[in-house]
């Protein structure tokens, strides 16, 4: 037996839908275990990290370039 699909009645306009976001973890939720979820989060969050410090490694690189290849100015 298949649920009835939610409509949208004047009571409730407009049903708001799920994002990708949501629909992917739901799938996850059903496939995996709570710990291999947890592992999957945890290594997502490494990479998201990694990337940051990449990206503040780079812009202090910039800096010292900037700084080092600034001349002092005569007096």
């Amino acid at each position: 037996m298949q649920a009835a699909p939610l409509r949208a009645t004047p009571a409730n306009p407009a049903l708001p839908l799920p994002s990708v976001t949501g629909a992917l973890r739901a799938v996850e939720a059903v496939l995996m275990r709570r710990g291999q979820r947890t592992a999957r989060r945890n290594a997502w969050t490494s990479v998201l990290e990694d990337r940051r410090r990449a990206k503040d490694r780079h812009e202090a690189e910039y800096v010292l370039e900037a700084a080092a290849t600034r001349r002092p100015h005569a007096t």
